[in-house]
């Protein structure tokens, strides 16, 4: 297993090396570092490095002489190679990649869900075993206080509303303190004594006089 895994990377290094040459971005009869530099470039050892420049060598896509470096021989040389080493199993490589990305993300995506989850969870818990109350509510275009924070409505003062939680899209939120700022389409989780809810609400959507509605 552990020689397939080698001589992908070492095939991989030469098909990137081959590739910079057809590209221009290494020139013909130019000379390139030597294999510990390489090495150290692409974080593999020597014996990769020697590897890789072996398979172009067979192709006479470049020349590796001992002290005198790698020299870039030919342009089709490098295309023939990467024609020839464009195989399913560099193929799959990629694709492999691709899909252990796409998992991770899945697996974020999972994670989420369940924090939120949790959230609610305790929300639902914490009703039954306290006086306060724990509320969701949703912030729309019709809130007075869109771009504020909750310092400086005085938010608390005219509620006696505390904001544990919110959401934003994905995006979980806990304990975001008084320099949270209220934006369209975000879900506040808060906790107060009984009407809470109608204070919160008519305070951040029917309270503020028309004059104030303009600032």
């Amino acid at each position: 297993m552990k020689s397939h895994q080698g001589g992908a990377v070492y095939k991989n290094i030469a098909l990137d090396i081959a590739n910079k040459i057809v590209i221009g971005e290494l020139k013909i009869d130019e000379k390139i570092s030597g294999r510990s530099t390489l090495a150290s470039m692409y974080n593999v050892s020597p014996e990769t490095i020697r590897r890789a420049i072996a398979l172009l060598e067979d192709m006479s896509v470049v020349s590796s002489t001992k002290g005198s470096g790698i020299e870039i021989l030919s342009v089709p040389a490098a295309e023939k190679f990467i024609e020839k080493n464009k195989d399913t199993e560099y193929l799959n490589t990629v694709k492999e990649n691709i899909f252990k990305l796409i998992e991770k993300k899945k697996e974020l995506d999972d994670e989420i869900q369940v924090n939120f989850d949790k959230i609610l969870d305790f929300i639902d818990r914490f009703k039954n075993i306290t006086p306060f109350t724990l509320i969701e509510l949703e912030i729309n275009e019709g809130c007075n206080v869109l771009g504020k924070a909750v310092n400086e409505i005085r938010f608390w003062q005219a509620t006696e509303a505390t904001i544990v939680a919110y959401r934003r899209g994905e995006k979980i939120v806990i304990s975001p303190g008084p320099n949270y700022v209220f934006r369209n389409g975000d879900i506040i989780v808060f906790i107060g004594n009984r009407n809470v809810y109608d204070k919160v609400y008519n305070y951040l959507y029917d309270t503020y006089p028309d004059d104030e509605k303009k600032k």
